[in-house]
C-alpha cells in the first residue's frame, strides 16, 4: 500500500464553465458515433440504420435521468465512481461496476484513436493499413497524453476549439451532403442485410455507444462553475446537439452511399459518402473533419477518464503504485489510462473495441439505474419509474447485441466475460486484504 499522500488528487474547483463541459461531452460523442459506428451499424440493421440512432438517442434520454438527478445532488469529480459508492458503498459491486466504466472509457479512446488512423490514410496511397492505422492511433493517443499533462484551461480550450470546428464542420457535410443528392432514398441491393430485430437492438446498442460520451461530463462535477445546476444542464445540451447532427449526417451518408458501400467502407464512410457528393475536395474536407473530431474527443475522453481513476484510488477501491513516478495521483492515473489505450489501439479492430466497450458500459448503466432506484431514489428525488424503464431498455438492446455477436463473433463474448471474471477476482481479493488493514474505513465526501 502506498503512503495516502499518493493518493491525493489535485482538483480545480471552477475550472470548467458549462461551454466546456459540453465540449468535453460532444467531444467523446460525436468522435465516436459520426465516423466509425455508422458503417457497422448499417452492416448489423441494413437500412434501418439512420433510425437505429434515433431508437439510440431513446433510450439514452431515459438513461440520463438518472445521472442529472444524482450529479446535481452530489456533483464531484469522481463522477460515476461516487455514484456507484453513493449508491452501494464501498464495497465490491461499486469497485467492479466503476472499472467496467473505466474500461469502457478505455475503450473508447481506442475507438477514436483507431478511426483517427483510418480516416487519415484515405489522403494517401497506401498498401499497408493494418499496420499504419494502430500506429497512427497510437501517435494520436501520446499527443493527447502531453496535452492532459498541462492545466484544465488548456484541455477545455482546446477541447473547445476543436468542438466548435467539428460541429459546424459535421452540420455543413449533413446539410450539404442531403441538398446534393439525387434523393433521401437509399439504394438497397438485393445481397445487402436485411432488416431484423435483433440486429437492429444491436445497431441501437452500438447507437448508445455514440451517446455515451455525455457520461465524461460526470467526471468534471467538482471543477465545473455552479455543478449543481450545470452538469445536468450539459448533458441535456450535449445530447440533444447530437441526436440532431447524427440524423442528419446519417441520412447524408443514406442519400450517397448504397448499403453495400456503406457496409465495405464501414470504418471510414463519411470520407467515402463525400466523394459522390463534391468530389476529392470534400474528401479532404471530410478527413480533417474527422482527425479533428477524433483528436478532441481523445483529449476530452483522458481528462475524464483519468479523474474517475483518480478517485477510485482516493476512496481506495483499486490499488495504486505509483512506480516511482513523480507528480499527483491524477498524473499516475494518466500514465496508466494512456498505456491501456495504446494497448488496445494496437492489438484490437474497430468493431470488436465497439463491442466490448457497449457491453461493459450497459452493464455499468444497469447497475447505476438499480441503484438510485433501490437505494437514493428519495435522497435525489428521482421518480422511480424512470430508473426501472432504462433498466428495461438497456437489457432488451444488451440481449440483442449479445445475440447478434454469439452468431457472428463469439470470440468478443469470451474475451468481455473473460475481462469481467479477472476484475472481479481481483478486486475481491484488493478489497478483502485492504478491509483487514487498520485505520482504512475511507470514505468519500469530496
Amino acid at each position: 500500500m502506498t503512503d495516502s499522500s499518493d493518493r491525493t488528487p489535485e482538483y480545480e474547483e471552477g475550472s470548467l464553465t458549462l461551454v466546456g463541459a459540453v465540449a468535453l461531452g460532444t467531444g467523446v460523442m460525436i468522435g465516436a458515433g459520426i465516423f466509425a459506428l455508422t458503417g457497422q451499424m448499417a452492416q448489423m440493421t441494413g437500412w434501418l440504420f439512420p433510425l437505429a440512432f434515433l431508437s439510440a438517442a431513446l433510450i439514452v434520454s431515459f438513461s440520463a435521468y438518472s445521472y442529472i438527478r444524482i450529479s446535481s445532488t452530489y456533483p464531484s469529480a469522481g463522477g460515476i465512481g461516487m455514484y456507484l459508492q453513493k449508491a452501494y458503498g464501498s464495497t465490491l459491486p461499486t469497485a467492479f461496476h466503476a472499472l467496467l466504466m473505466y474500461c469502457s472509457m478505455v475503450i473508447a479512446q481506442s475507438f477514436l484513436a483507431r478511426t483517427f488512423g483510418s480516416y487519415t490514410l484515405q489522403l494517401f496511397d497506401v498498401e499497408n493499413r493494418s499496420l499504419l492505422v494502430p500506429l497512427l492511433g497510437v501517435g494520436l493517443l501520446l499527443a493527447a497524453f502531453l496535452i492532459n499533462l498541462s492545466a484544465n484551461r488548456l484541455i477545455e480550450g482546446v477541447a473547445s476549439v476543436l468542438g466548435v470546428i467539428k460541429i459546424g464542420g459535421i452540420i455543413v457535410f449533413g446539410v450539404v451532403g442531403v441538398f446534393v443528392a439525387d434523393s433521401l432514398k437509399m439504394d438497397v441491393s438485393s445481397t445487402a442485410p436485411q432488416a431484423s430485430l435483433s440486429g437492429f437492438l444491436g445497431a441501437t446498442a452500438l447507437g448508445i455507444l455514440a451517446f455515451k460520451g455525455f457520461t465524461t461530463i460526470t467526471n468534471s462535477g467538482s471543477e465545473l462553475q455552479d455543478p449543481h445546476r450545470n452538469v445536468g444542464r450539459a448533458i441535456m445540451i450535449s445530447i440533444a446537439l447530437c441526436v440532431v447532427i447524427y440524423a442528419l449526417v446519417g441520412f447524408a451518408v443514406a442519400s450517397n452511399l448504397s448499403l453495400q458501400e456503406i457496409i465495405k467502407t464501414r470504418d471510414y464512410s463519411l470520407a467515402a459518402a463525400a466523394r459522390p457528393a463534391l468530389g476529392e475536395a470534400a474528401v479532404w474536407f471530410t478527413v480533417i473533419l474527422a482527425m479533428l473530431a477524433t483528436a478532441g474527443g481523445i483529449i476530452a475522453s483522458v481528462f475524464a477518464v483519468s479523474r474517475m481513476l483518480a478517485m477510485l484510488t482516493e476512496m481506495r477501491l483499486v490499488p495504486h503504485r505509483h512506480f516511482h513516478m513523480p507528480g499527483s495521483i491524477q498524473k499516475h492515473t494518466l500514465v496508466y489510462t494512456i498505456v491501456f489505450g495504446l494497448l488496445l489501439t494496437a492489438f484490437f479492430d474497430l468493431s470488436r473495441i465497439a463491442a466490448l466497450g457497449i457491453i461493459f458500459y450497459l452493464i455499468m448503466d444497469i447497475a447505476i439505474h438499480w441503484g438510485v432506484f433501490r437505494h437514493l431514489r428519495h435522497k435525489v428525488s428521482a421518480r422511480p419509474a424512470i430508473p426501472i424503464i432504462a433498466i428495461l431498455l438497456d437489457i432488451v438492446v444488451l440481449g440483442g447485441f449479445v445475440w447478434v455477436k454469439a452468431t457472428s463473433d463469439p470470440l468478443v463474448l469470451i474475451v468481455a466475460a473473460v475481462v469481467m471474471a479477472l476484475i472481479l477476482i481481483g478486486e475481491w481479493l484488493f478489497l478483502s486484504k485492504r478491509e483487514a488493514l487498520p485505520g482504512d474505513d475511507h470514505s468519500h465526501t469530496h
